[in-house]
């Protein structure tokens, strides 16, 4: 019943209890006790204490570390997969995706930390101290694997918070890092719910690393309101907008159909720049594309074997939370070209959902600007490139977005009128290169990017003027300054 890793020690939490449950089967997989405050007190004091030795060992230490880090994902990858697949839901071929990505995460860090962060005679770069990390629960493996390891590259100790529905996969990945060799205190765990990271952000912490909504990103933001010394990165989602122009001819409607359902609905909809507008530029095929869409909808694979297109959503409340999602859209005046509805007789699985929202969008009926974090997605036709530019737009948000286009003059307009960080044309929204920085702009982030910048906001700059001895100062003369 030991979840909780403090100093490397394994032990039960004083906390009350929490299960995670398999989202096909609804059964248990993992039931251990949530960690006390006293607990995470003690958490970031062994990460403080660790914290001295560790960013004084060498760079060519740590890295020895993380790489065996990767060792062990690659030799316990199947069974690492396995612990996603029950806890998450994925298939199995997803799972293992995610783990091949964590393992790829560790070289794409170490050539990130050298070309972002590396020393030379007038320039150094520090380790912050104890940084918090909080995980979520769509990719519960690689996200948390994405400011771990540059965190731990550039000297930081952790404590790691990760989803009170994903326990399992934190606890069996901190078991792998354990076993990599990290030393006493460097990466701490501790389980929880909402208490527990609210307890972890009071703590005397000099950064907090952030995967998850909007909402919670917010108020973390507001919680360290006033403590600028701590960084904060916070890496959040979004209303995607998807844009198909008027420049396909109907050779392309297969493929743009197939481009939209990679967008949408990878992952059960559960991927942060998963499309979640789809904007159509209103033509003689966009009859044809809609109906292609829904019927390839109507074929995917959801039944829960090897080779499921998606599994299911997270929880009953995800499940319950995008039905009245759908519902709302449709009291509001859309009209559903693909209902939503559960699939199966157990577990949380959703097949997609299509609503035509364009009459709301132009009526007097305002669309709430939230992200339905699920396999729901809103159609909305326009007349021209302009106006479907300026729906896009239309948005607090500011992760993801995407163009199916052969004009070249739209994809120029696109790349440089479009407010996101991580775009896309003629290719899925779902999908960005770890060797690229990750994050957006407006309630998506807040300036500071994960993936090939997460060095970035993992140690901090120190400019050096130095000279190897006084005989070396020559100072210039300055007026009024009397000089040797």
């Amino acid at each position: 019943m030991k979840a909780i890793m403090i100093n490397n020690q394994w032990q039960q939490g004083e906390g009350p209890s929490l299960t995670s449950l398999n989202p096909q089967t609804e059964a248990p997989v993992w039931q251990k006790h949530q960690a006390s405050q006293a607990q995470v007190a003690l958490a970031v004091g062994a990460a403080r204490t660790a914290f001295k030795s560790w960013s004084r060992s060498s760079a060519d230490q740590r890295r020895a570390v993380v790489r065996k880090f990767a060792e062990l994902l690659a030799e316990h990858k199947t069974e690492l997969a396995t612990v996603i697949h029950q806890e998450t839901g994925k298939p199995q071929w997803e799972a293992l995706t995610e783990v091949q990505a964590m393992i790829n995460k560790v070289e794409i860090s170490i050539d990130a930390a050298l070309q972002r962060t590396g020393s030379s005679a007038s320039l150094e770069h520090h380790a912050h101290g104890v940084m918090a990390v909080f995980g979520p629960y769509n990719f519960p493996g690689h996200l948390p694997n994405g400011h771990i390891v540059p965190a731990l590259l550039a000297g930081n100790t952790m404590v790691f918070k990760p989803s009170e529905l994903t326990p399992w996969v934190a606890e069996r990945t901190v078991q792998l890092w354990q076993s990599a060799g990290l030393p006493d205190g460097v990466l701490n765990l501790v389980q929880g719910e909402v208490e527990v990271g609210k307890a972890l952000c009071a703590q005397d912490i000099d950064g907090l690393l952030f995967t998850g909504s909007s909402t919670t990103g917010k108020l973390l933001h507001q919680q360290f309101g006033g403590r600028p010394e701590v960084i904060l990165a916070l890496e959040m989602g979004g209303n995607n907008p998807l844009i198909v122009d008027d420049s396909l001819n109907s050779n392309d409607i297969g493929k743009a159909a197939d481009l939209i359902i990679r967008s949408a609905f990878i992952s059960a909809g559960q991927r942060c720049t998963c499309a979640r507008r789809l904007i159509l530029v209103e033509n003689k095929s966009t009859a044809a594309l809609l109906n292609e869409l829904s019927q390839r909808c109507q074929q995917l694979d959801l039944n829960q074997s090897e080779s499921s297109f998606y599994g299911p959503v997270i929880s009953a409340k995800a499940r319950d939370d995008l039905l009245k999602g759908q519902q709302m859209l449709v009291e509001l005046g859309g009209k559903p070209l693909l209902q939503s509805r559960p699939h199966g007789e157990q577990g949380y699985v959703l097949t997609p959902g299509l609503v035509d929202v364009t009459d709301v969008v132009n009526g007097k009926n305002n669309i709430p600007d939230d992200e339905w974090f699920g396999p729901l997605l809103q159609v909305i036709r326009v007349a021209n490139f302009e106006q479907a530019l300026e729906i896009a737009n239309r948005t607090r948000f500011g992760l993801a977005a995407g163009l199916v286009s052969n004009s070249s003059d739209h994809q120029r307009d696109f790349k440089q009128g479009i407010r996101a960080g991580v775009i896309s044309i003629n290719q899925p929204t779902a999908g960005a290169s770890s060797k690229v920085p990750f994050g957006g702009i407006g309630a998506s982030g807040n300036h500071r990017p994960s993936a090939w910048y997460a060095a970035d906001y993992c140690a901090w700059p120190q400019a050096i003027s130095a000279a190897g001895s006084t005989n070396e100062y020559q100072p210039a003369p300055l007026p009024g300054l009397k000089s040797e």
